[in-house]
């Protein structure tokens, strides 16, 4: 539905306001958007996305001369970090991007892809973009065209299957440092292969999470984290071929299962996690899901 991939966009959108933060209100969906308000002291604006057929339209809306809307504009619209799409990325890099992070249900996806000029332009033409902004049936379509494309030295995927994401979580206690280590894993096994001296991932909390997990190749490159990563096609390419793998873990759950399963974190989820512990108890919700998400204590203490 179109209204989904605006409901991701946003998400994606309060949740890096959030880090920065900003306190924010959930998203409230409208006639034709969704909004949120994004709170700074005393100051207020008003985040909105709109869908329509011609896809997603993401403004602020408030007194632009207020600190607020200055700081979020900056954040969200400011000056990328390279000049212009088209000429200014570097010749070659290897972009990272990740799947998962804000799902209950199913593994964490970190993949690394390498571009230079020639790659980049036939990964344009598969029409990459942000995952969030496509539907599972494109996304698998465009991954397919991806890989066509790629050799295997050229890309990477690290999946961090739920059993072993809690276990590991038990050990490192914070998704950014556990995202942060997959991101470095990645980008080393890529190193393996190819020769580059950059890489972009979209930021995530602290920027010295993934520099402190770099490993001996990984710190001889130039690791830029930006804000709306995906704006850039390496980046882009490696979302989409982590959220295949993302969705390619749900079909097979599903089918061996016989359980809907559902994305994100709601109330539906819930649901289906208090019915998973009732059927079969709390063995399988460990190898399925996030256990250290808020939504395992609520059901649990329900």
């Amino acid at each position: 539905m179109i209204e989904d991939s605006a409901k991701k966009v946003i998400d994606k959108h309060l949740e890096t306001l959030s880090k920065e933060g900003f306190k924010i209100t959930s998203p409230e969906k409208k006639e034709f958007n969704f909004e949120a308000s994004i709170i700074l002291g005393k100051e207020s604006i008003k985040l909105l996305v709109f869908f329509g057929k011609k896809g997603n339209k993401t403004i602020l809306q408030g007194n632009r001369e207020s600190d607020v809307f200055k700081r979020v504009n900056s954040i969200l619209f400011g000056i990328d970090l390279f000049p212009s799409n088209e000429v200014s990325e570097p010749e070659s890099y290897i972009g990272i991007d990740e799947s998962g992070k804000g799902d209950y249900f199913g593994p964490l996806v970190i993949a690394g892809v390498f571009v230079d000029k020639q790659i980049r332009n036939q990964i344009i033409k598969t029409g990459a973009k942000d995952s969030k902004e496509l539907s599972d049936y494109k996304i698998k379509n465009i991954a397919a065209e991806i890989k066509k494309i790629l050799t295997a030295k050229n890309y990477n995927i690290v999946t961090i299957n739920p059993e072993k994401y809690n276990q590991l979580y038990l050990k490192i206690g914070n998704v950014n440092k556990l995202l942060a280590w997959g991101h470095a894993r990645v980008l080393e096994n890529i190193l393996s292969n190819v020769k580059t001296t950059d890489a972009i991932s979209d930021k995530f909390g602290n920027e010295n999470y993934i520099i402190s997990s770099l490993m001996s190749e990984g710190k001889k490159v130039n690791l830029i984290q930006t804000h709306k990563g995906e704006r850039f096609i390496g980046v882009a390419a490696a979302s989409i071929l982590a959220r295949e793998k993302f969705i390619d873990w749900f079909i097979k759950q599903e089918r061996e299962l016989k359980i809907n399963l559902p994305k994100g974190a709601s109330s539906l989820t819930e649901a289906t996690a208090k019915n998973i512990i009732k059927e079969s108890g709390e063995d399988l919700l460990s190898k399925i899901a996030k256990l250290h998400f808020k939504t395992t204590k609520k059901i649990l203490s329900e």
